[in-house]
């Protein structure tokens, strides 16, 4: 396994809409891997491939007890509606304020291809919709309403 380094909103590739994982062989778990190793070290919530400039729809998304591996992830449900501070990786040290469902469901494939469905509500609803975003190129930053202060951030 191996760390990858992570893009910042000025570079292309987060921009671009990704295309479906074909081949589901070692190098696609390599890349599961190196993406898992990557948002621990980072201590993020969820990483996209775009994200480590790979235009493949691959999300990584921690669940809390585990590490969830979407391929070719779609956006199948959601209800309800929340809105807080969101942030990325690939946006250091700021915050938006960004409407999201309050519960999501998303249908995808594991490492192997074979197909299953997750579900979540808050913090898990806001990673799934904020990270299937990435693979059509859309950063929170296109969606949020603005950005947040210092002190609004403190009194989270």
């Amino acid at each position: 396994m191996g760390l990858r380094k992570i893009l910042t909103t000025d570079e292309s590739a987060l921009h671009k809409v990704c295309r479906n994982v074909e081949k589901f062989d070692g190098r696609l778990h390599k890349l599961l891997d190196d993406m898992k190793e990557t948002l621990a070290q980072a201590n993020g919530v969820g990483l996209a491939a775009p994200q480590v400039g790979i235009l493949r729809r691959v999300v990584v998304v921690d669940v809390g007890d585990e590490v969830l591996e979407l391929v070719n992830p779609t956006l199948v449900e959601t209800d309800g509606e929340q809105v807080g501070a969101e942030g990325c990786l690939s946006v250091p040290g700021k915050y938006g304020l960004v409407k999201r469902p309050y519960y999501a469901k998303v249908r995808a494939q594991d490492r192997n291809g074979n197909w299953f469905e997750a579900e979540g509500e808050e913090i898990i609803a806001r990673c799934f919709c904020h990270e299937l975003d990435h693979l059509d190129g859309i950063v929170y930053t296109d969606v949020m309403e603005r950005y947040l202060t210092d002190e609004e951030l403190e009194s989270e």
